[in-house]
């Protein structure tokens, strides 16, 4: 595969920001580095469709709790609500773009053709990887989008042109969206992919009741070593990552929903409002209802400073 980092210009600490997320529409750019000392501890997720761009040798992405290994020039699509995370290797700063943008649901339903274009973050393994010919084509527009910023242009012009040229690149990458020849790496053995495979399993089903043992009998494997291995393999013991994944979803539903708190408590699988409450402040800091007061805009900051 071609070095992308010379196929896609890039500048470190560079940031284009088109309007705010309470506008129309909304785009943000951020070309930068990071580094192992920058991993989350656990997924997240965002109220806005999100695409990563890896411009180093390699790292992994965690979707919904399944590890993806990508390399250089690698495209992540991450529809709003995915939960994930990108994890960095050892050593030198990896080198990567990443693109939020917000398109309100009326504007959608307005433009037929770009709910089309978004099809590609829907599809079951939304990683693609293409050859150096294909490469070039779909990371013109978004060169296009990089020397835009430094253009002495108005800002309208430039808001015009950067929304323009990204659906050029939405387009490009949904007609060559089944050309990718990204395969998912095999797991290590079959005890690691077992373990995936319940964590997968928890995020499908965190509405449900989930237990060690309910978990265990499903899967074909005592408590007490599922217990042990789930903890080894992922770092978490298996309660604490029922917990996470479900107060990760109260999150989502508590910005982007007006059904009742006790309501989202029971969907999300707590068996009582004062356990939803208890465990949220747990995790978050923070009571449900002063996270669903407080600003989404603070909770994107935070979360995507880090990937």
């Amino acid at each position: 595969m071609a070095d992308s980092t010379n196929l896609m210009h890039y500048e470190s600490n560079h940031q284009i920001i088109i309007n705010g997320m309470s506008d129309s529409i909304y785009y943000y750019f951020d070309y930068d580095e990071r580094s192992e000392q920058v991993n989350m501890d656990f997924q997240h997720f965002h109220i806005f469709h999100e695409i990563h761009i890896l411009l180093s040798p390699k790292a992994h992405h965690l979707i919904e709790g399944i590890p993806y290994s990508i390399e250089n020039g690698d495209v992540v699509l991450l529809r709003p609500s995915l939960l994930h995370k990108t994890v960095y290797p050892k050593g030198a700063p990896s080198k990567r773009l990443i693109i939020n943008f917000l398109y309100p649901q009326e504007y959608l339903d307005n433009h037929p053709g770009i709910k089309t274009l978004l099809e590609s973050f829907s599809a079951p393994l939304p990683i693609y990887r293409f050859d150096e010919r294909m490469q070039r084509i779909l990371v013109q527009p978004l060169n296009d989008i990089l020397a835009l910023s430094r253009h002495p242009i108005s800002d309208e012009l430039r808001q015009t042109m950067v929304h323009n040229r990204f659906l050029d690149f939405l387009y490009q990458l949904w007609t060559m969206r089944n050309y990718s020849n990204y395969v998912a790496d095999d797991f290590d053995n079959e005890l690691s992919a077992k373990v995936y495979q319940i964590s997968s399993y928890i995020h499908t089903h965190y509405s449900e009741n989930l237990s060690l043992e309910e978990i265990s009998k499903k899967f074909y494997i005592s408590p007490h070593y599922l217990s042990h291995q789930f903890s080894s393999i992922t770092g978490y013991t298996l309660t604490h990552y029922i917990q996470m994944t479900r107060v990760r979803n109260a999150q989502y539903a508590l910005l982007n929903s007006k059904e009742k708190i006790s309501d989202i408590a029971v969907s999300c699988g707590f068996s009582s409002f004062s356990q939803f409450n208890r465990v949220f402040q747990k995790f978050t800091g923070i009571s449900p209802s002063a996270y669903r007061g407080g600003s989404p805009i603070s909770a994107f900051r935070k979360s995507s400073s880090s990937e």
